[in-house]
């Protein structure tokens, strides 16, 4: 019903714009006869949209559906659902997830690109926009058959990512993959400038950076201590993200809270180190200093990201994907307010050396680590500091000039 509404609204309008512009012909001999055959041909095109995450906190990609949305396009997100995927949130654009036998391996990969290039075959669309080299094989081989122009989003160097690194066979056949495709590809996007230099050494490509920033927040109201467990003296740090993985810096973190004291130390999201770093909590007896809050919607983890005095972002750089890594959490922390330790990484340096917002590790070690956090929380002028100049970096680091990029390279592509 709401699908017919908006189709209905869509052609309501359509009509009337085009008999102000008839009409506006009629009194202005100058208005060319192309403005005119725009409005005659305008009708709204399909993009279906391929990711392999389970969409619900995937903020990226619901910010690229907004931006083709706001340009017209009718859009068909498709992406997956696992065991453990919370629930959807309501979306303006259509969506669908999958359900996999399998969860990782080759035989997820085989699974997923077969389920899409099977809808993608069997759905009309006007185009596909491809989001990481894990669906990219089956949206580029549907828009060779169909011959539909489609448009690639990397969220990272892939091929570089630390789960292939360490196997180098499964490694050669994404990077072949990656060869075999990109090159026929007039246009592609990623999400920071290091990866774009990357990709247009190895490819006769045109690459635009849209970067992984939220949308500009003007108020985000911070939980309060007593709804977090904490004496007004406590300090609160906060690690955040949808993949709260191996080597980002959380064992050492946990580690570190026992040279840190009147602090708590928030881990809000989930990943593959979270068993583990369970484990070690109960070891080291240090229920009291450090909280699991597991995933929870993006409103309400800023009101998390908020209420913390640090927020760390420790990833190492152990592959050049992570060396190159611009995650979500350090915007967020930024658009939250909230100063930044983070581990010496190319572009996160590179943004809070800019903006004076925090402080970067010469290496990530539970010593390190203790003894910046006793630092800056002994210097609350310090803090005050950083936190003012992360609220004037929130003024320009947000999606507002991100999307029109984003804008810009979709009209150049889906012609």
């Amino acid at each position: 019903g709401l699908q017919m509404y908006k189709t209905f609204f869509y052609h309501k309008e359509f009509l009337k714009k085009f008999k102000e512009t008839i009409s506006s012909a009629h009194f202005d001999n100058r208005l060319r006869l192309r403005e005119i055959l725009t409005f005659v041909s305008m009708q709204q095109k399909r993009v279906f949209m391929t990711v392999s995450s389970d969409l619900a906190t995937d903020n990226r990609v619901h910010r690229s559906c907004l931006v083709l949305e706001e340009l017209g396009y009718q859009i068909e997100l498709l992406g997956r659902k696992k065991k453990n995927s919370p629930s959807m949130p309501k979306r303006s654009y259509g969506v669908r997830r999958l359900r996999l036998y399998f969860e990782k391996g080759a035989l997820f990969y085989a699974e997923l690109n077969i389920r899409l290039l099977l809808i993608l075959l069997l759905n009309k669309q006007d185009f596909i926009f491809a989001n990481d080299l894990d669906t990219l094989p089956a949206a580029f081989l549907a828009s060779r058959l169909k011959r539909k122009p489609i448009l690639y989003d990397s969220h990272e160097l892939f091929t570089e990512v630390p789960e292939l690194v360490g196997r180098p066979g499964v490694q050669k056949i994404w990077i072949a993959l990656e060869k075999k495709i990109l090159p026929h590809l007039g246009e592609m996007i990623t999400v920071n400038q290091s990866i774009a230099e990357i990709f247009q050494e190895k490819y006769p490509l045109k690459v635009s950076v849209v970067r992984n920033v939220p949308m500009r927040l003007e108020m985000i109201e911070a939980h309060p201590k007593s709804f977090l467990g904490l004496s007004e003296t406590q300090a609160m740090l906060i690690i955040q993200g949808s993949g709260l993985n191996v080597e980002r810096g959380i064992e050492e973190s946990v580690m570190a809270m026992q040279q840190i004291s009147d602090a708590v130390l928030f881990l809000v999201g989930d990943g593959d180190v979270i068993p583990a770093v369970k484990k070690m909590v109960s070891e080291l007896q240090l229920e009291s200093k450090v909280r699991f809050v597991g995933r929870i919607p993006y409103h309400e983890l800023l009101r998390y990201t908020a209420a913390a005095d640090l927020g760390l972002a420790l990833d190492k750089p152990l592959s050049l994907n992570y060396a190159l890594a611009l995650p979500n959490k350090v915007f967020d922390y930024i658009q939250a307010g909230t100063p930044i330790l983070a581990g010496p990484l190319i572009e996160i340096s590179r943004l809070v050396k800019t903006h004076d917002c925090g402080l970067i590790l010469g290496e990530v070690s539970s010593f390190e680590i203790a003894r910046a956090i006793n630092k800056l929380l002994n210097d609350p002028q310090r803090l005050t500091l950083f936190s003012e100049n992360c609220k004037k970096a929130a003024k320009v680091e947000h999606w507002g000039v991100d999307k029109e990029i984003l804008a810009q390279v979709v009209q150049r592509v889906f012609i």
